[in-house]
């Protein structure tokens, strides 16, 4: 039986289109498909199942990233490239952001090597459990998540705005996603804007868009993610870094379900479920008139609270062998496991960061372990070992005087250390800067702001 072939889909201007065609017409087993807009690349995929999107995000403008977070709340296993000029560039960051699996300086030798790596991924993932129906692996067994997951099943079917609320890496985003899976709304948009990672002025128009001409480079209207989750679900994260002027808009929004693009004079209405997260006490935050009394009401009409690992150690075996199926398939050591004493000294631990930080440990042990099985030894190895990041100056010389000529040497001193964890966890993963993050212990984002810093990733 012959093998089918890889469906690329190809957007971009059609000057931009003939030059993609020809570097990759040459790949074997490739079937390429070309669309010179947004709307065409979607009836496009409707039509014919596509293996990975490459979008150019110089040639199409905004209408790109509206392409990348429509795509990825309809298919969220589509690898989704984008290209972009510059390395490190404000669109090479916000693609990342909108929803982009990688992105490609545009004209780069290593294209075909990119959608490759995307292709062996997407295989890679289609033998895992989807996360949308990993049930007792995402929300546990122990008797905390149980009460959880009840209460999801009773809230899930009705329209009421959810505010999930936990410490960092507890899941929240997770709970969310199930809430939209579990709903009337399972097959509309589910859109997630992140509220912490975008300043305030970009995140205005990120959530209610913005008409041409509202700003120097507004070449476009562009639609804001309240309207692509039109019918749908839109999910705000970390809800309590929102500023006073965000509020006050997000307010009207929930109370009228109304809104204008920035620029615009004319009302729109829009109908969505929200769901809200915050780490944050939002309690104590109105108390100091950081955060609106008359919003937190509006968004806490049905709060969900996620205990903290510490406080569902039943569940931490389960979650250990799961993380580490994952891990092993994402980098390339199918097979590995844990084993029993292992998982009794993970289970032992506090883990102050939650389930994330479960996570990103079980995947440094995957990708450090030298046999089939990860043992009780690595494990206490690994949590032995001193932070790297910003903490383990790596000199031998008595730590340095405050002030003066003393406090220059430990920054560099500092500086010099961050940059050897950065360029050690880039080693140990094989140059795939997502892993490397993760074997940090830090967000994608940080993560490259960091190499930008040290000159490691070209701004």
């Amino acid at each position: 039986m012959l093998a089918q072939a890889d469906v690329i889909l190809l957007v971009a201007a059609p000057s931009v289109l003939e030059a993609l065609v020809a570097r990759l017409e040459a790949r074997a087993g490739t079937t390429l498909v070309t669309a010179t807009d947004a709307e065409q690349a979607l009836a496009s995929i409707d039509e014919q199942a596509a293996d990975v999107l490459l979008v150019d995000l110089e040639s199409l403008g905004d209408s790109a990233y509206e392409l990348l977070a429509a795509a990825r709340s309809r298919w969220p296993d589509l690898p989704l490239l984008a290209s972009a000029k510059a390395s490190g560039s404000d669109a090479w960051i916000r693609a990342l952001g909108g929803g982009a699996s990688d992105v490609v300086a545009a004209g780069a030798p290593d294209l075909v090597f990119a959608i490759d790596k995307a292709l062996v991924r997407a295989r890679r993932a289609t033998h895992l459990p989807p996360p949308q129906l990993l049930g007792s692996l995402v929300f546990g067994r122990s008797p905390a998540m149980r009460a959880v997951a009840e209460q999801l099943a009773q809230v899930a079917p009705a329209s009421a705005t959810v505010l999930v609320r936990g410490e960092s890496g507890t899941g929240k985003e997770l709970v969310a996603r199930e809430l939209h899976r579990m709903s009337p709304l399972r097959e509309r948009a589910f859109i997630k804007i992140d509220c912490a990672s975008l300043p305030d002025t970009l995140l205005e128009s990120e959530l209610f868009g913005y008409e041409k001409g509202a700003f120097t480079g507004a070449t476009a209207r562009k639609l804001g993610r309240v309207e692509l989750a039109e019918g749908g679900t839109l999910f705000l994260d970390e809800i309590g870094e929102l500023s006073a002027s965000t509020q006050a808009k997000l307010l009207r929004l929930l109370q009228d379900r109304e809104f204008e693009r920035l620029g615009g004079t004319t009302t729109l209405r829009v109908d969505v479920r929200i769901i809200a997260a915050t780490h944050r006490d939002l309690e104590t935050m109105v108390e100091r008139r950081q955060f609106r009394q008359d919003l937190f009401y509006r968004l806490n009409v049905v709060p969900i609270w996620l205990p903290p690992l510490r406080a569902r150690r039943a569940d931490i075996e389960e979650l250990a062998r799961h993380f580490c199926a994952h891990a092993s398939a994402r980098n390339q050591r199918e097979g590995v496991t844990l084993e029993p004493e292992a998982i009794r000294v993970l289970a032992a631990q506090r883990w102050p960061g939650n389930v994330r930080q479960l996570a990103n440990f079980v995947e440094r042990l995957v990708v450090l372990c030298r046999s089939a099985s990860i043992d009780e030894a690595l494990v206490r190895a690994e949590l032995a070992r001193p932070l790297q990041f910003a903490t383990e100056t790596g000199s031998t010389e008595p730590p340095a005087e405050v002030g003066g000529a003393s406090s220059a040497h430990l920054s560099q001193v500092v500086r010099d250390a961050e940059r050897h964890a950065l360029l050690r966890a880039l080693d140990q993963a094989g140059g795939n800067r997502s892993v490397a993050a993760r074997l940090l212990g830090v967000s994608r984002s940080t993560f490259y702001a960091k190499l930008r810093d040290y000159g490691i990733l070209e701004p």
